[in-house]
């Protein structure tokens, strides 16, 4: 691998632009494939990525491309930022051009089918090639406008970890490493769901206890949940974790956010989502979720909460009022009493 080799970035909505930005800045050459032509040829022209990251410009040294085969021939570290929905249908007719690449996921979803994580398709589809994942309170819109940001990329190839540690990290940008990629992985999937319950609270005018109890019994459930797959509780201290929750359930910029303020607004789930214009991945999350967590036979009562809400007619108040019935439990699962 030599230091011309261009990096691939594929996707070409927010994050994916975020990142090619933040690598062209870093002195790398970027390939940013894109499946629209007119788009990629309105960044060429512009310098501007209008529909997805309005008044950032896009760096010389980012490429937009539509050659699929081309941009993977030509890059060894590939930068995943598809939709978890056309992540499989994009990359399995050319999954022979993936072997022996480094495939980093940037996508915060769980495919509804499988239940498998991005990471897991990306296995799937490519079982020759290095995987990662970067997950962590990254909003796009911020990382192009040189917010201090830390990020997490984790792998089992420590290798990888590096060579990404080595392109992201720079002035405004800080990158972790972790070997937990599930933990790290899931946390970002897991967070976009209560990321809407949260910004309906806020629109239906509830206080701080209240935004703050949520965020932390979400923390509580997602953990619970990991760790009954086989993830680290102690991920979900760091930034892909605590981190990303914060940030996804208290920024207005959040997409998940937004549905939720729709939501509370009064608006149709259809209508939160066509207002937003873009995919926020809770709303493909939550019935997934619901379904694994019943049965795995973990307690989530905000995930079957948020779910009564979306399809089944319930208010965030009932919600709440259920969660406040309940029977008390221990504050965190994993310390137990006797610790004390």
């Amino acid at each position: 691998m030599t230091a011309q080799q261009p990096i691939a970035v594929l996707g070409g909505g927010s994050f994916g632009t975020a990142i090619a930005n933040l690598l062209a800045e870093n002195g790398q050459a970027v390939r940013q494939w894109m499946r629209d032509p007119e788009q990629a040829e309105a960044i060429r022209q512009n310098r501007e990525n209008p529909r997805y990251l309005k008044g950032i410009k896009v760096h010389p040294a980012v490429e937009p491309v539509t050659d699929l085969a081309a941009t993977l021939e030509a890059s060894h570290l590939l930068f995943v930022a598809l939709p978890s929905s056309a992540l499989r249908s994009v990359l399995s007719p050319v999954a022979d051009r993936l072997s022996g690449k480094y495939l980093v996921s940037t996508t915060k979803g769980i495919e509804a089918q499988s239940f498998l994580l991005m990471s897991q398709i990306l296995e799937e589809i490519a079982p020759e090639a290095s995987i990662g994942v970067i997950s962590g309170p990254n909003l796009a819109r911020e990382i192009a406008e040189h917010a201090l940001t830390a990020t997490v990329v984790a792998s089992e190839n420590a290798d990888l970890c590096s060579r990404v540690q080595q392109v992201l990290h720079g002035r405004t940008f800080r990158v972790y490493a972790s070997q937990d990629r599930f933990g790290v992985e899931l946390g970002g999937a897991l967070k976009n769901v209560y990321a809407i319950i949260a910004g309906m609270a806020v629109a239906l005018g509830m206080g701080e206890n209240t935004k703050s109890m949520l965020i932390t019994r979400a923390l509580a459930e997602m953990t619970r949940f990991a760790v009954k797959l086989g993830a680290n509780p102690m991920t979900f201290l760091g930034l892909a974790g605590v981190g990303d929750l914060i940030v996804t359930c208290s920024s207005p910029k959040s997409r998940n956010y937004q549905v939720g303020f729709a939501l509370g607004e009064g608006l149709s789930l259809e209508q939160a989502v066509n207002r937003l214009g873009e995919v926020a991945e809770g709303v493909n999350t939550i019935k997934v979720l619901r379904a694994k967590a019943e049965e795995l036979r973990v307690y989530m009562p905000l995930v079957a909460g948020l779910h009564a809400i979306l399809f089944e007619g319930r208010t965030l108040a009932q919600v709440i009022e259920a969660l406040m019935r309940a029977e008390p439990k221990t504050d965190v699962d994993f310390i137990s009493i006797s610790d004390f």
